[in-house]
């Protein structure tokens, strides 16, 4: 009856999703009278802090193949430690990792799936869960009768609960399969961006406005007086003015920051799409009919470069006077 949540770690430290699954997890676990264990695959991070997010246990596997994700293996390291333990629910968060890992295990312990879940489920027989669809545009109830299910969580979109507690720290062998050295990774391309852009709480993000990528210095330097991630449209990454890394959108990556700043972006409907959900938009665009306007909380119909400029003075002035 135990909850399994996954925390997924970069270069072996916790990300802040990880946080958020362990407390959905531990949230979960107490509603429905169990224990939320947590499972650390190659993470080099202190273990014992996520019981300050609710996990009462953590299971540490440390098996060198596991060194490089690969989602065959991970997928079955996950299995055996939720079938090790009795966990008839794993809570995974739903970033690029997880949405590869949550439909193996689904299918491996034929269970049920419920994928984008922003809100703890409102029943618990049988599962009921909400989840964003159509692009963050509707909300959909699902209901799972099966004995299992794999939950993967919206990052930023629940937060964390703290307890200040520690976790009793185990660890736990896993003999790999042969099945997880069916895919392996030949090399990895790491972003080289400060903040990942699917944990930000503050995005600043910039279009084929700008004119050029002579011109993203403005960008970066309010983004960092933010401690923002910098992001962009479609058309800049294809024409290489900025890394693919950073393309948010339907087609690229999908946010939920607290704020997040569009400059000189129209807003076609497929940017829309993957960055609808933040909570409070702010866009700067010379043309007052730009389509982002409608979605925006706050606008400025003005030259970027003359708005960003000053946005970056006065943010200069209330850092130097507070």
């Amino acid at each position: 009856m135990a909850v399994l949540v996954y925390t997924e770690s970069w270069n072996g430290s916790f990300k802040k999703a990880s946080f958020e699954a362990v407390s959905y997890a531990a949230q979960l676990a107490n509603k429905i009278g169990t224990e939320a264990i947590a499972l650390t695959i190659a993470s080099s991070d202190d273990a014992a802090q996520l019981g300050n997010y609710g996990a009462t246990k953590v299971l540490n596997i440390t098996n060198e193949s596991l060194a490089t994700f690969n989602n065959q293996a991970y997928a079955n390291a996950i299995v055996a430690a939720a079938e090790a333990n009795g966990a008839d629910t794993i809570i995974i968060s739903n970033t690029n990792n997880g949405k590869a890992i949550a439909p193996i295990i689904a299918a491996k312990r034929n269970a049920g799936l419920i994928t984008n879940a922003i809100e703890l489920p409102s029943s618990t027989s049988p599962l009921t869960v909400k989840r964003k669809t159509f692009s963050s545009k509707a909300f959909t109830n699902y209901s799972s009768t099966a004995a299992q299910n794999v939950i993967s969580i919206t990052p930023n979109a629940l937060g964390t609960i703290e307890n200040g507690a520690t976790a009793q720290i185990e660890s736990f062998d896993y003999t790999a399969t042969s099945s997880d050295n069916r895919l392996s990774s030949v090399s990895v391309d790491r972003a080289s961006g400060k903040i990942s852009l699917t944990e930000a709480d503050f995005v600043v993000s910039a279009g084929r406005g700008l004119k050029g990528p002579e011109n993203w210095g403005m960008v970066e330097e309010l983004a960092g007086l933010l401690g923002a991630a910098t992001a962009c449209s479609k058309p800049v990454s294809d024409i290489g003015w900025r890394p693919h890394s950073e393309h948010v959108g339907q087609t690229g990556i999908a946010i939920n920051p607290e704020l997040y700043i569009a400059i000189g972006i129209s807003g076609a409907i497929q940017h829309l799409a993957g960055v609808n959900a933040s909570k409070n938009i702010v866009v700067i665009n010379t043309d007052p009919e730009a389509p982002f306007f409608k979605a925006a909380d706050y606008g400025i119909v003005g030259d970027a470069f003359d708005v960003v400029p000053k946005l970056i003075e006065a943010l200069k002035i209330h850092k130097a006077n507070n």
